[in-house]
């Protein structure tokens, strides 16, 4: 059912709902449009209305061929929305569910479009604050670039500032998405454009390997794994793309590198990667949710794997519209002495594909089976060792008896 928006915009048709509002397929004066339309409640605080209006000059003036520009901004009764360039085509997160992982090829030319993004937004002193393959787009209508990817732009900025009020959460909350949240944010230091790099890298990681590098679990162990492990290694990939990586999720902010020189690299290294497949690694494991989570991922039938990223809501109260898409959260930031306690070094290290999952029935099996097989080699050997030795033994007395005879007989007169 259409509805208008504001004086000048229909919303025709929902495109997708998310924790924040709706997403509408809409008509304005110049054609087709995209209407994020902001949650009623959302609307009703003045507050963040204020903050809304204020956000209008750099929101509309950030124009970038990847960025999905922002129309206009509409306050309208409860009416608060965005009204953005339609862009034709399906967001990563679609393209991730579906094929798991791209190939190396693919998915840096994919990050480099967004990260150039990101340099232009950066220069105009706007920080994204909530990059996610959800927010990335590809317009499947553009020309294929390396690796048969679409152009790729980023959306929704604004929106986690906007919600992110001082009324809604103080400084002891955090407004995110657990698993590309930077270090700085779980430890309460206010976002700067650093926080975009890191967000990216993890991106990158999640589009080589098919997980991220610091998720799974519970949010608040996701949060801990950002300040306190080292991200793993990737087999696979060359290590000038390897060390990229390391650096922009580096835990100190001025490691990282720049939007621009990030960008500007990953296009260097296009070549290195241009026909390789897609990785063939396996998630790590990670920390149940709960106690029961090993005995569910055990009765699940063989080859599901058991989602352990819950959906939680961006705002406090709010009930996901979508599981699939809600991915942020706002919860209380860590203590030090929670972040302290809970380091693991390097251990959530990628297995190789199709290595069994630690504390699984199939890995206990497995094990079963291998101390068994190493019993029965012992066994084996020692039966050989007893077997060698009486040979050797009865040899000796064999070769001896006759020269012994010989020695021991009386001599004859």
């Amino acid at each position: 059912m259409a509805r208008k928006i504001g004086s000048r915009y229909t919303a025709n048709q929902i495109l997708g709902r998310g924790s924040a509002g709706t997403v509408w397929l809409g008509e304005g004066p110049e054609g087709p449009v995209a209407v994020k339309l902001l949650r009623e409640d959302l609307a009703s605080d003045q507050e963040l209305v204020g903050r809304f209006v204020q956000e209008r000059t750099a929101l509309l003036g950030l124009e970038h061929p990847n960025v999905v520009s922002v129309r206009d901004l509409v306050v309208d009764g409860n009416d608060l929305a965005l009204v953005m360039d339609l862009v034709r085509g399906t967001d990563l997160r679609t393209r991730l569910d579906r094929d798991r992982r791209l190939s190396p090829e693919a998915a840096v030319a994919i990050v480099a479009d967004i990260a150039d993004g990101l340099a232009a937004a950066h220069a105009a002193g706007v920080v994204h604050r909530d990059v996610k393959p959800e927010n990335v787009l590809l317009d499947m209508q553009g020309p294929l670039g390396p690796g048969g990817s679409h152009p790729a732009l980023l959306t929704d900025f604004g929106v986690a500032k906007l919600i992110d009020s001082p009324r809604r959460t103080r400084a002891t909350k955090i407004i995110g998405t657990p698993d590309y949240l930077a270090p700085e944010i779980v430890e309460g230091l206010p976002p700067r454009a650093a926080v975009d790099i890191y967000a990216l890298a993890t991106v990158l990681y999640e589009l080589l390997a098919g997980f991220t590098p610091f998720g799974g679990g519970h949010p608040g162990a996701v949060l801990r794994r950002h300040v306190t492990e080292s991200v793993a290694p990737l087999p696979g990939i060359p290590d000038e793309l390897w060390q990229l990586i390391v650096q922009c999720l580096a835990k100190a902010p001025a490691s990282r590198l720049r939007a621009s020189e990030l960008g500007a690299r990953l296009r260097e290294l296009l070549p290195l990667v241009a026909g390789m497949p897609p990785l063939d690694v396996d998630e790590p494991d990670a920390e149940p949710a709960e106690e029961e989570a090993p005995a569910a991922e055990e009765a699940a039938p063989a080859g599901e794997r058991v989602r352990r990223r819950g959906a939680v809501p961006l705002v406090p109260g709010a009930k996901p519209a979508d599981s699939n898409r809600d991915t942020h959260t706002s919860m209380r930031v860590p203590g030090p002495d929670e972040l302290a306690g809970g380091a693991r070094g390097t251990a959530r290290v990628p297995r190789a594909a199709g290595a069994p999952r630690p504390g699984s029935a199939r890995h206990r099996a497995v094990a079963r089976r291998r101390r068994v097989a190493l019993g029965a080699a012992a066994v084996a050997l020692v039966a050989a060792a007893g077997v060698g030795t009486w040979l050797a033994t009865s040899g000796d007395d064999a070769d001896a008896t006759p020269q012994d005879t010989n020695n021991s007989a009386p001599a004859t007169p």
